[in-house]
């Protein structure tokens, strides 16, 4: 489902239209009530298969020694501990600090040093203009309140030449198997999200906010309204994880 709204004025929160501030609200409150199991929860939906989606993502960003790159919707720090071993500055930014404070606690855990760890919203940057060689943003742009506004701060604040990176779900395209996720995902994640998690609703959401996100194609036109070009997008099994690029030229 798209992100097709009767009321102008309105954004999606999984399958109820609301208002910009009451999502951005209820966001926060989803991802802070999962940040302690959230890794745990990653595991358990995607039967580990999100680890082998990042590891592709990373290698697609192909990050190097001495780079400048913002991991936007960084939460606890996947993205960014894949980034780190090939030398670059990572600066790992969320909305959420108890998401945060997860990934604080376990770069120290993996004796990781060096990020930069920033509490930001995607869509009012504090950054200032072309600061960064690569922005990277997995499994956050949907639950962004203003998709295009965050991407035109994304845009913003690449150095020209920089790149543009984002990991997100969308909608299988392969038959069978996208009838058969779709009764997964609205009937089994709400139940493990309250077995491991013990929060069905948060979990329901996220399962929501995938079906009103938008198809692949059309968030690939959004990436170049904001001033992207050579756009990509490369679907995985059918296009139910998608890497979307785009550059800044």
């Amino acid at each position: 489902m798209s992100e097709t709204k009767s009321d102008p004025g309105s954004v999606s929160f999984g399958y109820e239209d609301v208002t910009p501030d009451e999502k951005t609200a209820r966001v926060g409150a989803v991802f802070s009530n999962v940040a302690r199991k959230y890794d745990m929860m990653n595991d358990a939906m995607s039967g580990g298969m999100h680890r082998l989606w990042k590891d592709r993502f990373v290698r697609r960003v192909r990050p190097r020694a001495g780079e400048a790159i913002l991991d936007m919707a960084g939460g606890t720090g996947d993205i960014a501990f894949r980034l780190a071993r090939s030398g670059a500055a990572v600066t790992v930014s969320d909305i959420n600090q108890d998401m945060l404070d997860v990934g604080v606690e376990r770069a120290m855990e993996r004796g990781i040093d060096g990020l930069v760890w920033s509490c930001q919203n995607a869509e009012t940057l504090a950054f200032p203009d072309r600061s960064f060689d690569a922005y990277t943003i997995a499994f956050g742009i949907r639950n962004v309140t203003r998709i295009d506004v965050a991407l035109a701060e994304a845009y913003r604040v690449l150095k020209r030449g920089g790149r543009f990176f984002c990991l997100e779900f969308s909608t299988t395209e392969w038959p069978g198997f996208a009838e058969a996720y779709d009764a997964y995902s609205h009937h089994m994640v709400p139940r493990l999200g309250q077995l491991i998690a013990g929060d069905a609703d948060s979990y329901r959401y996220l399962v929501e906010s995938i079906r009103r996100f938008p198809p692949m194609k059309q968030f690939q036109t959004m990436i170049g309204t904001a001033g992207f070009k050579h756009t990509k997008v490369e679907p995985i099994l059918g296009g139910l994880v998608a890497i979307h690029s785009g550059w800044k030229v």
